[in-house]
């Protein structure tokens, strides 16, 4: 099914409701840089230079409480658009209520507003997080303010929240256009190229926790890699499905079928671990030590082994495309994230392939690893249902649900 653009709309005189991805680095009120606010410029333009009125939604940061709301105001964003585009630009120091609906019917074709952070809808309500949780209503609420709706924030397009699932769910019910920006535009029109068209050897690396969470990717990435190297939580319901004793680690008991269907579709393309880092229970300090591909029945795997990330390596070292999605252990505690690290040192040294890396865990890994910079991605590459996101020199990979697009 084609995927309508911007630029397929006729926005003169609409209210344009905008997802845009503003989530710069901002301290003590100054933006550190403003890349994200520049790329989503030719979407910006196009909206206004056309008559329409531009309403702009994004989060910034994590907000947890109401400590967070002084340091993540999307004030300072607002004036630096402005001076971006040579025009006022109206900030609304809200996102729901009577001060957002007089600041829309102010507005005039060609005119913009910059609604508050999207995530402060998470801790200013008695009803939980209604921004990343999705809550129905308040999509509802925000498509009602709307003609239509673009989506142009593909760094966030991932995430089933209410800025961008929730509006374009609202907005297709009430038959309302939903679209893409220019940056989704291009990013999609890599999809297909990189499907088509993979440099081989084409290595998949998928972690994470669930098989469930990447059934589809794995599906749609049989066929197309060389190889699918699989680590994290999801390697172990891999590993029961082959019989092997697991101990206490956590795995889907009710996907074990399909993940013997996978292992026999893939027909030897799918690599799992050969040892694992083994603990006591999930906590840093737990006692632990390196087991083999059968985990004892009082210890759960929470990292790869060494022979495994040698494995992998060995694999790697040939590639000329890879993909990775999903941590390889429970990266976040020092003492089971050596495996990760090894993953992410390993794509660092590959001096002739593409590589894109997914998901905030990976990407989170690749910057705590330190090897950011030293990552190759001389030939940017996307896989379907994916979509890439520049962060300084590298492509940082997340899942994109195309669907959300009429």
């Amino acid at each position: 099914m084609a995927k309508l653009i911007v630029d397929d709309l006729d926005v003169n005189g609409k209210k344009v409701l905008m997802r845009v991805d503003f989530n710069v680095p901002i301290k003590d009120g100054v933006i550190g840089d403003d890349n994200r606010i520049v790329a989503a410029l030719p979407t910006i333009k196009y909206i206004i230079e056309h008559g329409g009125k531009a309403i702009l939604l994004s989060h910034l940061g994590r907000v947890k409480s109401d400590a967070d709301k002084k340091e993540l105001s999307l004030k300072p964003v607002a004036e630096r658009l402005s001076e971006l585009l040579k025009k006022p630009v109206t900030f609304v120091p809200s996102n729901e209520g009577k001060e957002v609906e007089d600041a829309i019917n102010a507005m005039k074709d060609g005119d913009v507003v910059v609604l508050e952070n999207t995530r402060f809808q998470d801790i200013d309500n008695d009803f939980g997080k209604r921004e990343s949780g999705n809550d129905p209503k308040l999509g509802e609420y925000w498509a009602s303010l709307g003609d239509m709706f673009v989506n142009d924030a593909f760094g966030t397009a991932h995430r089933s929240h209410a800025s961008n699932v929730g509006i374009a769910t609202a907005m297709k019910k009430d038959g309302k256009p939903v679209a893409a920006g220019f940056l989704m535009e291009k990013e999609i029109k890599f999809l297909g190229n990189a499907v088509e068209n993979p440099v081989h050897p084409f290595v998949t690396i998928l972690g994470g926790a669930k098989v469930s969470d990447k059934i589809a990717v794995i599906k749609n990435l049989i066929p197309k890699s060389d190889h699918i190297l699989i680590g994290g939580g999801m390697a172990y319901t891999f590993l029961a499905a082959q019989g092997h004793k697991i101990g206490k680690s956590l795995f889907e008991k009710d996907r074990v079928e399909l993940a013997k269907e996978l292992l026999k579709e893939a027909d030897g393309k799918i690599v799992l671990p050969v040892d694992n880092v083994a603990a006591t229970e999930f906590s840093n300090d737990a006692s632990r030590e390196v087991v083999g591909d059968d985990i004892p029945d009082n210890m759960m795997g929470l990292d790869i082994g060494p022979k495994t990330v040698e494995k992998f390596t060995e694999i790697l070292k040939d590639a000329k495309t890879v993909v990775w999605n999903g941590p390889m252990g429970a990266f976040e505690m020092p003492n089971f994230a050596k495996g990760t690290y090894a993953i992410a040192d390993a794509l660092a040294n590959l001096t002739d392939a593409t590589t894109i890396i997914g998901g905030g865990d990976s990407t989170s890994a690749v910057k705590k690893s330190g090897v950011a910079d030293k990552i190759p991605t001389s030939q940017p590459v996307v896989v379907l249902h994916f979509n890439t996101l520049k962060v300084t020199n590298y492509q940082v990979l997340h899942v994109f649900q195309t669907s959300n697009l009429s």
